[in-house]
């Protein structure tokens, strides 16, 4: 993986200096995980002649798969430490080879960390690096998309386990920790983001959090999950009846989003516009009249983060590309009665090598459980 390392921060600096910035400080972890192999607590990395790993602690006690590249020179600040990144610069300054203008991060520096970095090399030219390393990590390689095949399988797998459970009298909370504790059993590092039960009224609700309510018969029962496995990020949700034969209401709803969710994954094509996937999806349910409960976007990309670009959402720019995993996630809840959502993550393919690729296969089939 060193020479995967290598290459990612070799085409970051190409672009630091087309910009005309000869060193690039990276400070949002995600980031330095992508260039670095690792990120431990608080480290930044700092790309130049020499590419420096900077980090408050000895990173030495991390699993194998998380260990910084062996390639990257580390330097772990003695002590109590301090602001890494102000280590960093001021590492930078002393040497004097890098130039007079650094690239750095600001949409994740504070305003405080800022100042320090200009009190630190006040002859340093400190330039906005934006969004170069989140575009870099959009496309992803098949080491990457392996992780996050895997995720998904272990999430696959801890749902599976919780259908074949008795679920009646169960509260949200509950389930919710008990998925999550699956998700680690089968060797996920932990949840991908907080597993989101909801029951009943609670049902099909984004982002909902789990409370004390009970499963009851009738109820819909929606669930959203994801596991993190070496960092990566995948999503599941899925809906289903409690006990019993869906009411006429349920069937029509679920057979609706369900609708709106194949439309949006047919639409994954190299090429096809953001927006396009998202409108695919969401005309659906805009002709059956649901257009007031539909969420701001249709779906999202995953990886080391559970929400990167490309945002799938009715004003975003920019086309699709292959290899780039996103989700597909619809959902309409009803106030007082509860609602429907369906999410898998696929990875773009072209059509000659089969189309997208659908990472989740937990049946979609209403199940009555």
């Amino acid at each position: 993986m060193s020479e995967v390392y290598a290459t990612r921060r070799t085409r970051l600096k190409e672009r630091c200096h087309a910009s005309g910035n000869a060193a690039a400080l990276i400070s949002r972890p995600a980031n330095v995980r992508y260039l670095a192999g690792a990120a431990p607590r608080g480290a930044v990395l700092l790309l130049g002649d020499e590419d420096l790993l900077v980090c408050a602690g000895p990173p030495d006690d991390r699993p194998a798969e998380a260990r910084p590249d062996d390639s990257l020179k580390v330097h772990t600040l003695p002590g109590a430490g301090g602001d890494p990144a102000v280590a960093a610069v001021g590492l930078l300054a002393a040497g004097g080879a890098g130039g007079d203008r650094l690239a750095v991060e600001e949409h994740h520096l504070t305003v405080t960390r800022h100042r320090a970095l200009r009190s630190v090399a006040p002859r340093i030219r400190l330039a906005d690096l934006g969004g170069a390393v989140e575009q870099l990590r959009v496309v992803k390689d098949e080491e990457e998309i392996s992780c996050l095949r895997i995720g998904a399988e272990i999430a696959d797998q801890a749902l599976g386990e919780l259908l074949e459970s008795i679920l009646v009298g169960r509260t949200e909370r509950h389930l919710a920790l008990e998925l999550e504790r699956r998700l680690v059993d089968h060797g996920a590092d932990g949840p991908a983001f907080p597993t989101s039960v909801g029951t009943g009224p609670n049902s099909g609700r984004r982002g909902h959090r789990p409370t004390d309510r009970r499963v009851e018969e009738g109820d819909f029962l929606s669930v959203c999950l994801g596991a993190s496995y070496r960092g990566y990020r995948c999503e599941i949700g899925r809906t289903f009846v409690i006990g019993t034969s869906p009411a006429d209401w349920q069937i029509e709803l679920y057979d609706l989003v369900f609708a709106a969710q194949r439309a949006g994954r047919e639409s994954l094509v190299p090429g096809t516009a953001h927006r396009d996937v998202d409108r695919a999806a969401r005309q659906v349910l805009d002709c059956a009249g649901y257009s007031e409960r539909l969420p701001a976007l249709i779906g999202h990309g995953v990886g080391l983060e559970i929400d990167e670009d490309p945002q799938l959402a009715p004003a975003a720019m920019g086309k699709l590309d292959a290899c780039v995993p996103v989700t597909v996630e619809p959902g309409v809840h009803l106030p007082g009665r509860g609602g429907v959502r369906i999410d898998d993550t696929l990875v773009v393919r072209p059509e000659a090598d089969g189309g997208p690729e659908l990472l989740t296969i937990t049946t979609k089939e209403l199940l009555a459980l």
